[in-house]
């Protein structure tokens, strides 16, 4: 079989920033009309090589070669490389809500008549893209009005609107959820075969097995590798020990779990909708949580189990209905975000970048952030303390940053999330609620987060965990609760759980009693 031509050859990039060599001489290549996938542990280079390669660093702002299409690049920005025709898609996506699908296709691009937009013509040129990504919406719908999934649509609609050549996408499915997530992987296997490449980055390394043709390595900011898939009968286990530098025999860390009493209780708690009146977004939940205990909570998207953890997180989500919430054996009334802390609970959020960061602040900011009181003489916060603290976080949880005085938004996914725990951590909680932890970061990184969380354990406090994937609630929890429709289902004990009990309650109005 002949193979197809280079599209693409990165030789010797290299990227520094104050401090950070981000990149070191990574070089890679990719063939017309293959899924080359690129893998690395969270702040490994994966996206900053990305955005060399697209224009969002420019030329002279890095050293290395970009030859594409047998010709030397030199991108000036983004529409430089896009009339290349190379596209990027980014992990936060860039659609403005308020805007219609037509107008998000073409803005910047808009068709004239003229010397004015004509509208016309671009809505049936968004009919025919929108056809070809699967997307039976109305092209007049605004963004907003879209899940994340449609809208991960409109942005390939918006590259193939581009001419699009080279299809970057950053964490594609990311927050999909399954059927959204393998409509997306098949649209991309329907590119490659109209002979458009695609470079895609995922820590799913599931999907990257199923759909990449081949797959660089990236470790520590160098090109460790590149895998033909096939060729070298690629699985996870390889992938990872390229990534990690080593096996990881086990995912999860060993634990002997010490379990106390019941410490905390949630009873009969009931929540509407916070728009819709009618409708209960949790209907009598009932849960308990034992001092040094890991509880999952799993559930389908949708079937509450954030809804359950915001509104019993100072009733942070919904209308508060009815139900009662007993702690170290006493009723205790939590009617906002100030009673949850000061009664000793911290709630991770499941979008760190909206709900969990300030992305204008700095880590030593962000780490205290939660309880300035614990650092401050009256209304003055101590600097050098909250600078001190920050720091011993940063060591104790190895948050990949030269200084606390970096702003957060530059760090990667999964040392964002260890700054969101630090800032949780320095509010001393009794409960902590993690809500999809590991969402979006690497398999090392990871691990490192599950450590965090025995440690948590360790110390007597009790953990809630929320999380889409099945393997890590059974190989994190002492118990779990699954959730369907706002309703608890089941109650079982995690060494008699596996994924088949646990989806078949997850998927079932029958309640089922612990054994």
């Amino acid at each position: 079989m002949v193979e197809s031509p280079i599209i693409l050859e990165m030789r010797s990039i290299t990227k520094e920033f104050p401090g950070v060599k981000a990149l070191d001489a990574v070089s890679m290549q990719v063939r017309a009309g293959e899924v080359h996938a690129i893998c690395g542990e969270n702040g490994a280079g994966k996206s900053t090589l990305m955005k060399v390669l697209s224009g969002v660093y420019p030329f002279g702002t890095y050293a290395g070669d970009i030859v594409y299409q047998g010709d030397e690049m030199r991108f000036r920005d983004i529409k430089s490389s896009e009339s290349a025709g190379i596209v990027i898609i980014h992990q936060e996506l860039a659609l403005i809500p308020e805007l219609s699908i037509t107008e998000n296709i073409f803005l910047g691009n808009e068709p004239t008549r003229f010397g004015a937009i004509d509208w016309s013509a671009a809505k049936l040129r968004a009919i025919d893209l929108l056809a070809r990504v699967g997307l039976k919406d109305d092209p007049d719908t605004a963004i907003k009005n879209l899940g994340v999934g449609k809208q991960q649509l409109v942005e390939i609609a918006k590259a193939l609107n581009k001419n699009v050549k080279l299809l970057i996408l950053d964490e594609p499915t990311a927050a999909l959820n399954e059927a959204d997530s393998q409509h997306l992987l098949d649209l991309i296997r329907g590119l490659k075969g109209r002979g458009i490449a695609s470079i895609m980055i995922s820590h799913k390394l599931n999907e990257i097995e199923a759909i990449a043709d081949s797959i660089t390595i990236i470790r520590d900011g160098k090109t460790i590798e590149t895998l033909d898939v096939k060729a070298d009968g690629v699985n996870e286990d390889r992938i990872i020990r390229g990534m990690v530098g080593r096996n990881l025999a086990s995912r999860f860390p060993d634990r002997t779990p010490k379990i106390g009493e019941v410490f905390f209780e949630v009873k009969d708690w009931w929540v509407r909708h916070p728009q819709t009146a009618e409708r209960f977004v949790c209907k009598g939940s009932n849960i308990t949580v034992r001092r040094g205990e890991i509880v999952g909570l799993a559930g389908l998207m949708g079937a509450g189990r954030t809804e359950l953890a915001m509104s019993v997180f100072g009733r942070s989500y919904g209308q508060f209905v009815s139900g009662t919430i007993v702690k170290d054996g006493r009723e205790v009334e939590i009617k906002n975000v100030r009673d949850a802390i000061d009664n000793g609970l911290a709630y991770v959020s499941e979008d760190r970048k909206v709900l969990g960061l300030n992305l204008l602040d700095d880590i030593k900011r962000s780490t205290v952030s939660a309880k300035l009181a614990k650092i401050s003489r009256g209304t003055v916060v101590d600097r050098d303390q909250e600078h001190t603290i920050a720091e011993e976080y940063r060591k104790s949880l190895r948050v990949k940053t030269p200084t606390v005085d970096e702003g957060v938004a530059k760090l990667s996914g999964g040392n964002q999330q260890k700054v969101v725990l630090a800032k949780w951590m320095f509010t001393d909680p009794d409960i902590l609620i993690l809500d999809e932890p590991t969402r979006g970061i690497d398999v090392g990184a990871k691990f490192e987060i599950y450590n965090i969380i025995n440690q948590l354990a360790a110390q007597g406090k009790g953990v809630i965990v929320i999380s889409s994937e099945l393997p890590e609630l059974l190989g994190l929890s002492d118990r779990i609760y699954t959730i369907f429709e706002g309703t608890v289902t089941n109650e079982i004990d995690a060494s008699e759980a596996d994924a088949e009990t646990l989806m078949r309650t997850m998927t079932s109005k029958k309640k089922e009693h612990a054994a």
